[in-house]
């Protein structure tokens, strides 16, 4: 609850180490890390549990006797009394708070930290001092963004402002993948069915991108008539690396209209970058690496002339580095990228926001840079999350069953624009087309953050978009709904109370409730850090609006029984639209005033 616990840890450490003293002279003091805040399982328990287990061995004593004296040192505190009442509850020091001071504190730190509010701990920010980089989207130049690259770009995005918002410094970078076979099979196809006609995403008028993945899933059923398709892909590949002039030029072009429209997409769902590795710039870094491996002994050279090195050491078997023909593969280039990297921008951590079935590259990809002898190396960690299908089932992009990032989020768009037409909203939103798209992306985004990165999910359409439950839409009404209510009592000349005075009013349980999982935010929001997973910050926003909406209805606002008590009531609402606001911006759910 903001503050509110950290104050009580402190109270409780100072009699621990008082007792210790005592008990133990002479000693190191303990150390405030060891103190546990817990919310005890009935409220008329108390409101924080701070358990005594720690320091049963420190002090050769039970639990419930150490509670008992570490109570009996706080209760003669003179600032204990304003804090609430501390009692001992078997092995916990449990703190029944006193409504109006803890409110009071938990309103004014909303209020007086607006924006930055779930950002600071103690006035403090959590993670100072960690620089961590952040790798996520990836795509491919051969086909536009799908819906896999939608939770990818969500889950980077997002944790990169968490992180951001518990104090870390974030550098997010994107390796595009723009060299390959893959690549060369979309020009293969291009070459064969377009390139004599002229054929360009303008003439056609085809978005880009959509383009170039047209011509990958004709090489793929190119491929299915011509056993040799393979064959003269591998074989442009060999061509492009050794600096073919014609195929270099189409290659650029090609490259060109992917990432055109991939960027269009990264803006319509608000996602952004530091800085754009590209694989085409990196990979010769990492091929000369492998090369200095193999003279040191590190790695060894099959009779073919491929480059491998062996894994026994991490229980694998082993992974060849250069093809025998010399080409590289992705291993290769990633060694490069990071290399580059760490060059570029000295991480702390390096984040790589990459699907679980790629968990065995990245333990290789680890291990070699370890090998190689970079120390940084055991900074890396690869956010592994599951796959992402709709309920018609997987999806595979050279089938061309994909489903296209841009048309997903027109469907979404169109069905909130039928819910708005539906509703009679059209005047009220203002501009229906923007916020109908606000409405899609906040929907999208919520849906594949809720789930916890690990867990594949199935994606719903129909369930994301819905007004009622937990999705993100709803949390964007219930943020309307806020407004509103804030703009009739400005318009009735009701003004919020000070958090002091807000804080004697609010006494009933609905209203205490809300307070206190507002002043969670803070230690939801580090949480969230550590774990890297934005669905601790899903799952508290739905908390928040299913709160606030029970509050709401059990507690009018302007109808109350006095004006002070209408004041006290606006000034909670006014810190839960900060809070929703905040929180929103974290799982990249667009915040609207009107809706």
């Amino acid at each position: 609850m903001a503050d509110i616990k950290l104050i009580c840890r402190d109270l409780v450490i100072r009699a621990l180490n008082d007792l210790n003293r005592v008990k133990n002279p002479g000693t190191a003091e303990i150390d405030c890390a060891k103190i546990l805040i817990e919310t005890p399982p009935d409220p008329n328990m108390g409101d924080i549990g701070i358990p005594m287990f720690p320091f049963a061995k420190i002090f050769h004593m039970a639990p419930p006797v150490i509670a008992e004296k570490v109570v009996a040192a706080i209760t003669v505190m003179p600032e204990a009394a304003a804090i609430g009442v501390f009692l001992s509850m078997g092995p916990y020091v449990n703190i029944k708070l006193d409504k109006s001071s803890a409110g009071a504190v938990v309103l004014n730190v909303i209020c007086s930290q607006q924006e930055q509010f779930g950002t600071l701990i103690d006035g403090k920010s959590a993670l100072n001092g960690r620089r961590v980089m952040i790798e996520f989207s990836s795509p491919n130049t051969n086909k536009p963004l799908h819906l896999g690259h939608l939770r990818n770009d969500a889950l980077g995005e997002s944790v990169s402002r968490i992180l951001q918002a518990a104090g870390a410094e974030v550098f997010k970078v994107n390796i595009i993948n723009n060299r390959g076979v893959h690549i060369c099979k979309s020009m293969l196809a291009y070459m064969k069915f377009h390139q004599a006609h002229g054929d360009t995403p303008e003439s056609l008028g085809i978005k880009s991108d959509r383009f170039v993945g047209d011509c990958y899933v004709e090489f793929d059923k190119y491929s299915k008539t011509d056993a040799t398709a393979e064959t003269q892909a591998q074989e442009l590949l060999v061509k492009w690396e050794k600096g073919d002039e014609q195929v270099h030029a189409l290659w650029q072009k090609m490259n060109e209209w992917a990432i055109n429209g991939i960027t269009q997409t990264y803006k319509r769902t608000g996602i952004s970058f530091d800085k754009l590795y590209f694989e085409s710039e990196t990979y010769l870094k990492g091929k000369e690496e492998i090369l200095k491996g193999l003279e040191q002994g590190i790695f060894y050279r099959e009779t073919d002339g491929s480059v491998w090195i062996d894994l026994a050491e991490i229980n694998l078997d082993k992974k060849v580095l250069l093809r025998k023909d010399g080409t590289a593969l992705y291993m290769t280039q990633d060694i490069g990228t990071a290399i580059y990297r760490h060059g570029d921008w000295a991480f702390n951590q390096l984040v790589y926001v990459v699907g679980s079935e790629q968990q065995y590259h990245f333990k290789v990809l680890f291990y070699v840079l370890k090998k190689l002898g970079y120390s940084w190396a055991d900074n890396l960690y690869h956010l592994s999350y599951g796959m992402v299908n709709l309920p018609e089932g997987k999806m595979k992009s050279r089938e061309g069953t994909v489903v296209d990032a841009d048309d997903l989020i027109d469907s979404l768009r169109d069905g909130a624009l039928e819910e708005i037409a539906a509703k009679g909203r059209e005047d009220a939103v203002g501009d229906p087309a923007v916020v109908a798209e606000k409405i899609a992306v906040g929907a999208l985004h919520y849906y594949l953050l809720q789930t916890s990165p690990t867990k594949d999910m199935l994606f719903n359409p129909k369930e994301s978009l819905s007004f009622n439950g937990n999705t993100g839409p709803y949390l964007q009404y219930m943020g309307a709904r806020i407004s509103s209510i804030l703009k009739k009592a400005k318009d009735a000349g009701v003004v919020p109370a000070s958090p002091e005075q807000a804080a004697k009013s609010l006494t009933s349980e609905y209203e205490w409730e809300l307070i206190k999982l507002l002043g969670e935010f803070p230690k939801t929001t580090v949480k969230a850090a550590e774990t890297l997973d934005p669905s601790v910050i899903a799952g508290y926003l739905y908390d928040v609006a299913k709160m606030f909406s029970r509050f709401y209805h059990e507690c009018p606002i302007l109808g109350a029984a006095s004006h002070e008590l209408s004041c006290a009531r606006l000034l909670l609402a006014v810190c839960t639209r900060i809070v929703l606001k905040n929180a929103m911006r974290l799982i990249l759910v667009p915040f609207l005033e009107t809706m």
